[in-house]
């Protein structure tokens, strides 16, 4: 790359911080208003910049990336989740793609086990009752739980926030199962105190908690599909704070209703934004609007990983988080 400073564009606000050091270091053009751009916005940025640097609303797709100017060189991911990129695309076409791993799995678990609590302890039903003034005071069998000591959880992908997740549910003294692709290393495993499974029906058969903690891929999406989540015991609960796809979301709504699982704690969704007024209006289902990396350390953290991506990369060297297509 030449000399000169890189022409980069951020489709969406990111930290103050973060926005200021970009303008010490690039020639940076910032959204403001805070709101998606259009497809034809998206097109513009793609014709008049070095470096694209979009979030995981931003759905950067073949279509898109046919028509972007051949000075595009690099698109710098604003998040650890790059399934919005047509990554294999952006290759041919000589534009690289980087991310921001590792970040967000310390935020990301938290949230999962906040959902774990939420939804096992009914945390929202309560909290309702005390903000509409209905509180009668304290009675024995009022807003019953459950605990989570002894209660076996099943994680489902056992990447860096699945780990994350069974340290947090073991300090909680849960029994960690888990399905993945690959088994752990024995190590790793006896650290975690982790059963493996190799077969995903017979664990979440046997789970009292399933978390999703897989990336969304093709042979993800519904994974737990009406089948599998029929294979749940009545008692049981589901928390997502992975990809919406994952779950097939119109048999989960309906077991909420049936009363034939227990609870559900959804940070994401299948269709985004579009959620549906029967699962928003299901027994003991908490949903939150994606927050699960909503932390200003962590959205700083990433913001610095996009910064050494698009330097590194004008310095003449590989983003030390590219992304290359079939990655998980």
């Amino acid at each position: 790359m030449p000399a000169s400073r890189l022409t980069v564009v951020v489709t969406r606000r990111l930290p103050e911080p973060v926005e200021t050091r970009m303008k010490e270091l690039f020639d940076v053009e910032l959204r403001d208003p805070d709101t998606r751009m259009t497809r034809e916005e998206l097109v513009d940025a793609m014709n008049r910049c070095d470096v694209l640097v979009p979030t995981i609303t931003d759905q950067i797709d073949a279509g898109l990336i046919g028509q972007a100017s051949p000075r595009l060189k690099l698109i710098a991911s604003y998040g650890a989740g790059f399934d919005h990129i047509d990554v294999a695309t952006a290759r041919s076409r000589g534009i690289l793609v980087s991310n921001t791993p590792g970040v967000v799995t310390e935020d990301t678990a938290d949230m999962a086990m906040a959902l774990i609590l939420a939804v096992t302890r009914r945390i929202p039903q309560g909290l309702a009752v005390m903000q509409a003034g209905e509180w009668q005071g304290w009675a024995p069998t009022a807003f019953m739980g459950g605990r989570l000591a002894g209660r076996r959880l099943g994680i489902l992908g056992m990447g860096r926030i699945g780990q994350a997740v069974a340290r947090r549910a073991r300090a909680f003294g849960m029994q960690v199962h888990y399905n993945n692709r690959r088994r752990l290393r024995p190590e790793v495993e006896e650290e975690l105190e982790a059963t493996w499974w190799e077969s995903l029906d017979q664990m979440i058969a046997r789970m009292d908690i399933v978390s999703v903690n897989c990336p969304h891929t093709p042979s993800t999406f519904h994974l737990l599909n009406a089948r599998r989540l029929k294979l749940m015991k009545a008692s049981s609960v589901i928390v997502n704070t992975s990809r919406g796809e994952v779950i097939d979301e119109n048999a989960l709504t309906r077991m909420l209703h049936a009363g034939d699982i227990a609870g559900a704690g959804l940070d994401v969704y299948e269709h985004g934004t579009d959620i549906s007024a029967d699962l928003r209006n299901a027994p003991n289902v908490v949903l939150l609007p994606h927050m699960g990396s909503a932390t200003l350390e962590g959205r700083i953290e990433m913001g610095e990983k996009v910064i050494i991506n698009i330097k590194t990369f004008a310095d003449g060297h590989r983003p030390p988080d590219q992304v290359v297509p079939g990655m998980l």
